[in-house]
């Protein structure tokens, strides 16, 4: 059990505002409401103090795959991003045999019943050939929901969210499936038309798999998934804010039109992330990252990103000019709410896990805590 901390002085985020000077209290795993008087405090004068970051969709980092590695390598990868201040991780997996997916699956589903990792994410193989992005062409198939109940099967009730091109034959029935057993239906990898969204969302879709990105354009006399996506209330769009994926207007477009409460930023990283440039295998794919960009070696779609939640945070502010309450939102209480984790994630309140971020004046990351214990001590510099 973790000692009892006190964290004073910060700008601490909360879901009611900003508090100058705010004081969090740490009573072992947990945020608490009071402690004794006498407990050591932390001065955290001149920085935040935010929710630790909650990624809905990752595929791997510090040189290890969520989708091909070992228990080890994945362990190693979700370590890396909790040095980049992301306490709660979904697992994102790429396309795949149906088999090879759901023996993947049994292994994730161990490290989410330890606590690891806070589910699995099936990004394909039930998505559009023709927005297939990074994903192996001859492995695609149509979301038959037999075959999406034996994912969700397989990953023995840690299936958070499957990505579906809802407009394929069996996608809404396959989006009800989903539904039904308390899985997130997301829509992404699409090609479908404005109806075909409306149509998937009414049968219970809430989610649209990074925003803008492997999905029509929007256009005037075919506005397409985009405008579905951004006008409806139970949607809830992921964004990549790594300055590749998405250019800034495109970002200012989705929270002026969504709201801050309807947008989540994710990573989209695999295994580059917090490791760097070099050739690596995205699925079964050869992927080349260049100054950061991870791109396929045939072809050069972008294969993922090399992003950490702490860059799209620092940037999100200081370069798209975001109020820090709205980031703080998306990065930690919109997924957390998504995920069902809000009772215990996603915002600095008594009773939930003491996970939560130290930046700097700048925005830069300070210092990390997980359930009560540095992950990155503030103090230590």
């Amino acid at each position: 059990m973790a000692p009892s901390k006190v964290l004073s002085g910060a700008r601490v985020v909360l879901p009611t505002g900003v508090v100058d000077g705010g004081r969090v209290i740490v009573d072992g795993t947990r945020i608490a409401g009071s402690t004794a008087e006498d407990t050591p405090a932390t001065d955290l004068s001149g920085h935040w103090l935010v929710p630790g970051f909650v990624d809905l969709h990752n595929h791997g980092g510090g040189g290890a795959s969520f989708t091909s590695g070992t228990v080890e390598e994945v362990l190693r990868g979700v370590h890396t991003h909790r040095l980049h201040g992301t306490t709660t991780v979904v697992a994102s997996t790429v396309t795949g045999d149906m088999d090879g997916l759901a023996q993947r699956a049994g292994l994730l589903s161990e490290l989410a019943e330890q606590g690891d990792i806070a589910g699995i994410h099936f990004e394909g193989p039930f998505i559009s050939p023709c927005r297939k992005g990074a994903h192996s062409e001859e492995l695609l198939r149509d979301p038959d929901p037999a075959e999406v109940r034996k994912l969700i099967d397989a990953a023995r009730g840690r299936a958070r969210m499957v990505t579906l091109a809802t407009e394929l034959p069996g996608g809404l029935d396959s989006v009800r499936l989903l539904a039904e057993h308390g899985v997130i239906a997301a829509i992404g990898h699409t090609d479908a038309t404005y109806e075909q969204t409306v149509e998937a969302i009414d049968a219970g879709a809430t989610v649209a798999t990074h925003l803008f990105n492997a999905m029509p354009p929007l256009g005037h006399r075919t506005p397409g998934p985009i405008t579905a996506l951004l006008e409806d209330e139970r949607i809830t769009v992921e964004l990549i804010n790594d300055g590749t994926h998405l250019h800034p207007a495109a970002l200012q477009l989705a929270f002026h039109h969504a709201g801050a409460d309807r947008v989540a930023f994710i990573t989209d990283a695999m295994d580059a992330a917090g490791f760097g440039d070099g050739r690596y295998l995205l699925g079964p794919l050869e992927v080349e990252v260049s100054e950061g960009v991870a791109r396929l070696v045939e072809g050069g779609s972008i294969a993922g990103s090399t992003l950490t939640l702490d860059r799209a945070f620092q940037r999100a502010v200081t370069i798209d000019r975001l109020p820090v309450e709205d980031v703080v939102a998306a990065l930690s209480a919109n997924p957390a709410k998504l995920l069902g984790a809000y009772d215990r994630v996603g915002s600095l309140e008594p009773g939930k896990d003491a996970d939560l971020v130290v930046l700097d004046s700048e925005f830069a990351l300070k210092g990390v805590m997980r359930k009560g214990d540095w992950v990155v001590d503030p103090q230590l510099g």
